[in-house]
């Protein structure tokens, strides 16, 4: 899955005393070796292991790999054949004197005069990438893309409040027509006016329009929650057109009895808030549009494994 909110794996720089405990034994390990030996030494929490970037890959095995190359630049383990490294002298004298690894600004220091002069990577003097431990290109990439995502669905979820209950219903339905429903003909109708019996939209889920889902969407401010009744309400409305699927979509948040309710009812009705929503648009493309692209390069350590 991929990652939110704050990483479970540790720096490079943290990494570095376990990629150097694994070889301790004077053996020559394959980089996959030295990356599962150290990430089990680690004892690291659950779920690490399965924080993936945006750019592929797992952000563990990421830095595991920035750390073995960071070791490598400064001779403290060295490369005895492709992708098979031992530890050096310098790097069992390096292992005594720092058991308990290196902070970031330590490492910073320590590994910064192995790395080119006209190198565009590596260690970065900036506080803020020195806090989050994150120097590697795609690393950087990622914590961008991140950035750029939270500040775009801050202003996405701002207009979608704003705007006229029409508008956001239309929107609605346009993002569940790019999700894939809407049959063959993606038909999907706002339905936009009073007295709609607390349905705000229809849209087929089959080619044929034998089965329909039913939309609710409504606008509300931050703190604003929509509330366990306003599930049931929504939950009698299906009911009353014979429906058995409802998709119930806030710009603010479901409190957990209205999760509660709506798991617990044999009607399926999925809630939608907010930052889903907004997430979902970005995904999908509905109200956003690319901006630019961008590809970086790395190596392919498989391919050497071989």
């Amino acid at each position: 899955m991929a990652s939110t909110g704050e990483s479970q794996v540790p720096p490079w720089s943290r990494l570095t005393i376990w990629c150097l405990r694994a070889l301790s034994d004077g053996a020559t390990k394959a980089r996959r070796v030295i990356r599962s030996e150290a990430a089990a030494l680690a004892n690291l929490p659950a779920g690490a292991a399965e924080e993936t970037l945006a750019s592929g890959g797992t952000r563990l095995n990421q830095r595991l790999d920035w750390a073995i190359t960071h070791l490598a630049r400064a001779q403290l383990i060295e490369q005895t054949a492709r992708a098979q490294y031992r530890i050096s002298n310098k790097g069992r004298q390096w292992y005594q004197n720092h058991p308990d690894g290196m902070s970031y600004s330590e490492a910073n220091s320590y590994f910064g005069p192995y790395w080119p002069k006209t190198a565009d990577v590596g260690p970065d003097p900036e506080p803020s990438v020195r806090e989050s431990g994150v120097e590697d290109p795609d690393e950087r990439m990622d914590t961008a893309q991140a950035t750029n995502r939270e500040s775009v669905g801050t202003e996405l979820l701002d207009l979608l409040r704003a705007s006229d209950p029409a508008f956001f219903e239309r929107s609605v339905v346009d993002l569940l027509l790019k999700m894939g429903y809407g049959g063959a003909e993606k038909r999907g109708t706002a339905i936009g006016k009073s007295g709609d019996g607390g349905v705000d939209g229809v849209i087929d889920e089959d080619v044929l329009g034998l089965d329909r889902i039913y939309i609710q969407a409504k606008r509300h401010a931050e703190g604003n929650n929509i509330a366990a009744d306003r599930i049931q309400a929504f939950v009698g409305a299906l009911h009353g057109r014979g429906a058995t699927k409802g998709v119930f979509i806030t710009t603010s948040r479901f409190t957990p009895a209205a999760i509660q309710y709506a798991t617990s009812v044999p009607t399926q009705v999925r809630l939608i808030d907010g930052d889903r929503l907004v997430a979902l648009m970005m995904k999908y493309l509905v109200g956003v549009e690319t901006k630019n692209t961008y590809t970086t390069v790395g190596i392919d350590m498989d391919y050497f494994e071989q």
